[in-house]
């Protein structure tokens, strides 16, 4: 099986692609192994019945050569989580794999492989945790304070119906066009918005995507920032009263 070309410009508008042999697809994606600088690279593997997601056990390997241990205690347990939660697993040769049938999945699989690398080896090399922010709690407060001033209803923690399992923070389902609100503290968070976006134009489902980042920092800085509104329907930095006004704004 070959990746189709359409789904190749998909893929190539969050990542950087190299054709490898046999067909093999080598994804540069914006990702980085914490203090190396190395970005994550994924694999695309055509399979006799689908795709094989693969970070070539680069992640092991890297925490390795930082003098981390990729078979932690620690590691173990969450890579055991990682299997029963998400499409994600942890092989026996230490590589962190997904597997699609379908390839509509392969960008978002893609994400999640490039994902579980950088976390897989943040707790391999025990980088400190990042300091607790309430972030996620002030996103929360400005859509209720919206809410309550407009009388739009309103869902929290919503499991979005398209492929990849992706789970918005708020929904505005009141309005014509649903109105999907993302709370990225961090990169992945930010990309996980694009995603959802892309993947709703890819299915012809009308909704809006907005993002709100904590920081230009917090997400990589000003040029992956920049680059997010490209691949939402918007996305801003954060301020609990400009923020209630856009949405009151999509709402009125």
């Amino acid at each position: 099986m070959e990746v189709t070309t359409n789904l190749k410009h998909a893929i190539c508008a969050l990542f950087e692609v190299h054709p490898d042999e046999a067909g093999v697809q080598r994804v540069v994606t914006p990702l980085e192994y914490g203090g190396s600088g190395d970005h994550v690279v994924v694999r695309v593997r055509p399979t006799n019945n689908g795709y094989q997601i693969d970070e070539n056990g680069e992640a092991a390997l890297y925490a390795s050569m930082a003098d981390g241990d990729p078979s932690a205690e620690s590691v173990l347990r969450w890579a055991q989580d990682l299997s029963e939660q998400s499409p994600v697993h942890f092989s026996e040769d230490e590589i962190l794999m997904a597997f699609a049938r379908d390839e509509r999945l392969i960008s978002s699989y893609i994400f999640r492989v490039a994902e579980s690398a950088q976390q897989f080896y943040a707790l391999a090399t025990s980088r400190p945790p990042r300091r607790i922010s309430d972030f996620k709690e002030q996103v929360s407060k400005a859509v209720a304070s919206a809410a309550a001033s407009t009388g739009f209803d309103y869902e929290s923690d919503v499991q979005l119906g398209i492929s990849g399992d992706f789970v918005a923070d708020h929904v505005i389902s009141s309005t014509e066009m649903p109105i999907i609100i993302i709370a990225a503290s961090g990169i992945q968070r930010l990309l996980e918005a694009e995603i959802i976006h892309m993947q709703y134009r890819a299915e012809k489902v009308p909704a809006m995507v907005i993002a709100a980042v904590e920081s230009q920092k917090s997400v990589g800085g000003a040029k992956q920032y920049e680059r997010a509104n490209y691949y939402t329907g918007k996305t801003v930095t954060f301020n609990a009263s400009d923020f209630g006004s856009l949405i009151k704004s999509y709402v009125q």
